[in-house]
């Protein structure tokens, strides 16, 4: 069911052990919405243990490494991402982009290597504030696209684009569903050119701020394939609220 909504919840540098109660709360509820492909991003220290116990989500990490294997003291591999029961990564978050200057080609080399090991991969992109304010928000989004999209896999849905306008993130601020939908056709748009009707396969998701208030009226907007989801998704109430928004929205 490759049309179903994608909702996956990015840890961050957030979760210990004793929150492992919270992910297998959220693994259990998860079954009740077989219409949901339902996934969770924790630190790479937790990887595994969810792993081992996940049955109706998928587990993944927040990024990887370019290369497979070597001298990278404190960088993760796709192949370590995939050892330790991972089934995703998360590419090119504007944490990612920023705190650690990765360009669009270091993003698609990570997201070449993740498909290679087998993942499935979510690539993240999203404008600045300056840059919306200054009128360049789908310009900038759509360049990250071409720039950061790896090369067409054999499987195309193991690919994901997520949008997520870097003044969003955190911040409480949330986009107007209409510059959603906006932002959305230009990315399909890109992604089309690409790679022609194998893009329409791409689910985007929206992520910034995403929340049991909000989930709603964004998962219902035409072309919103789902969401990444950052702070709500650290309690099972909070992320089971928008898996359960994005059901309703599936079945309206």
């Amino acid at each position: 069911m490759p049309n179903r909504p994608y909702i996956v919840g990015n840890w961050k540098m957030n979760g210990t052990r004793a929150m492992l109660s919270e992910a297998r709360a959220i693994d259990r509820a998860a079954a009740r919405y077989p219409g949901v492909q339902v996934a969770l991003a924790p630190p790479f220290t937790l990887i595994a243990a969810m792993a081992a116990e996940a049955q109706a989500i998928g587990i993944g990490g927040q990024d990887c490494h370019t290369a497979v294997k070597g001298a990278h003291t404190g960088d993760i591999s796709a192949a370590m991402l995939a050892d330790a029961g991972a089934k995703l990564a998360i590419v090119g978050h504007s944490e990612r982009r920023g705190d650690h200057g990765e360009t669009d080609a270091v993003v698609k080399a990570k997201a070449e290597v993740a498909l290679a090991q087998g993942l499935g991969v979510i690539v993240c992109v999203g404008e600045t504030l300056a840059e919306r304010d200054a009128g360049n928000a789908e310009a900038v989004v759509k360049g990250q696209v071409a720039a950061s999209l790896p090369d067409l896999p054999e499987e195309p849905q193991r690919v994901a684009v997520a949008y997520e306008p870097v003044w969003a993130i955190g911040t409480g601020r949330v986009a107007a569903v209409s510059d959603v939908i906006a932002m959305h056709r230009a990315i399909r748009a890109t992604l089309t050119q690409a790679w022609g009707a194998e893009g329409a396969k791409v689910r985007i998701l929206y992520g910034g701020s995403v929340n049991a208030e909000n989930a709603g009226d964004l998962l219902a907007a035409e072309g919103v394939g789902g969401a990444l989801v950052g702070g709500a998704s650290l309690t099972a109430e909070s992320f089971l609220a928008i898996v359960a928004a994005a059901s309703s929205a599936r079945e309206e």
